[in-house]
């Protein structure tokens, strides 16, 4: 039987693929404040803001492709039971062929009714006003903004408790509740960290194997440790 091996991921392993983050922009995405376009009242200030800037992140998602951490975690599945949990809302990881991929935070390609959070269509173009679901209400985009309910927090805590291995990539762990996530990790499993700016992690008591670098450069080290694991 695999070893079911579990991956965190967030803007840094994208970031490779060209895809920016706000994380080191002082609070701005792509120029913009983040209270912006990145939480309810946001939308409910400008929601045409708010729409335009997601179609823009729509569209650069179709122009950038996966970059060697994406395909190497791919890859894995020929070895292990991988799961993906990503903070991250691109395709990327689906795009280099992961199978089993939880989106904590929403999908840039994928939008939802304002009145109804279990209406979710597939959207690969511009969401705009007139854009309804089946009662007439307006579509917003499926992303998790600041201060919303994350729905998939549940699943992903039974992902991360029955991890054999874990493996956390491109996150500042400075989100919550997704930062919380390594708590429900098993005592005694390994724990691999790649990250250029890694956070401190305090009172986890598993062996933790710190690699302050790129997610292309850490997955590829961490890779052959994973052989002496299988």
């Amino acid at each position: 039987m695999k070893k079911k091996l579990v991956a965190l991921t967030g803007a840094g392993i994208s970031a490779e693929s060209g895809i920016k983050t706000f994380r080191d922009a002082e609070g701005l995405w792509e120029g913009h404040n983040v209270m912006d376009v990145a939480t309810p009242e946001g939308w409910h200030k400008n929601p045409k803001l708010v729409m335009d800037f997601y179609n823009q992140r729509r569209q650069q998602l179709h122009e950038v492709q996966p970059n060697l951490g994406h395909q190497i975690l791919a890859e894995l599945e020929n070895d292990f039971e991988v799961f993906i949990i990503t903070q991250n809302v691109d395709n990327l990881h689906e795009k280099s062929g992961s199978s089993n991929v939880l989106h904590l935070h929403g999908e840039l390609l994928k939008v939802r009714s304002t009145k109804n959070a279990n209406y979710i269509l597939d959207w690969e173009t511009d969401l705009n006003f007139g854009d309804f679901d089946d009662q007439g209400n307006q579509l917003r985009p499926h992303i998790v903004w600041f201060g919303e309910e994350v729905p998939a927090l549940e699943e992903a805590v039974g992902i991360v408790e029955n991890a054999d291995i874990l493996i956390i990539i491109g996150t500042s762990l400075q989100v919550y509740p997704a930062a919380s996530l390594i708590n429900f990790a098993k005592a005694t499993i390994p724990v691999f960290y790649i990250d250029p700016k890694p956070a401190e992690i305090y009172n986890l008591p598993n062996n933790i194997k710190v690699l302050a670098t790129t997610g292309t450069k850490g997955i590829k080290i961490v890779q052959k440790e994973l052989e002496k694991l299988q």
